[in-house]
C-alpha cells in the first residue's frame, strides 16, 4: 500500500509530486532544496545555510512518516559546485550518526530556484 506524507514543517512541493512516498517499509523523499516552509523562499546565505535547511527539511518528513534520521539508508546530492563538497559534508555529517547511509553526490548544471543543493531519501524501518 502507498501512503502520501506530507507536513507543513517542510516547505510543499512545487510541482506535481509527493514530499514523500511510503510503501511498506520503505520511505521515498522527494528532492528537497533549502526552502524554508515559513516563507517559501529559499534560505540566505551559503552551502552551510542551505544545507542546514535542506536537512531539517527532510528531519521534519522523515519524523511525520513515522522515521528517524537514522532510519535513512540511501542519499542522492546534487550540488551545484563540487568545490562545496567539504563544507556540505561537515553540516550533512551532523546529521547522521556512526552507521552514515550510502550516497551519491554529483555536480549539477543548474536546480530549482536557484538553490545551491537539493538532496533526495531512501529510509527503511522494520
Amino acid at each position: 500500500m502507498k501512503e502520501v506524507i506530507r507536513t507543513n514543517q517542510a516547505p510543499l512541493p512545487i510541482g506535481p509530486y509527493s514530499q514523500a512516498i511510503k510503501a511498506g517499509k520503505f520511505l521515498f523523499g522527494s528532492g528537497q532544496i533549502p526552502i524554508d516552509p515559513r516563507t517559501g523562499e529559499v534560505v540566505k546565505g551559503g552551502i552551510r545555510e542551505q544545507t542546514r535547511r535542506v536537512m531539517e527539511n527532510i528531519k521534519a518528513i522523515v519524523e511525520e512518516a513515522g522515521f528517524t534520521m537514522d532510519d535513512i539508508v540511501y542519499v542522492l546530492v546534487f550540488l551545484k559546485d563540487l568545490t562545496y563538497f567539504k563544507e556540505f559534508n561537515e553540516e550533512y555529517a551532523k546529521y547522521f550518526g556512526k552507521a552514515p547511509p550510502a550516497r551519491t553526490t554529483v555536480q549539477v548544471a543548474d536546480l530549482p530556484k536557484g538553490a545551491l543543493l537539493e538532496v533526495s531519501f531512501i529510509a527503511y524501518k522494520e
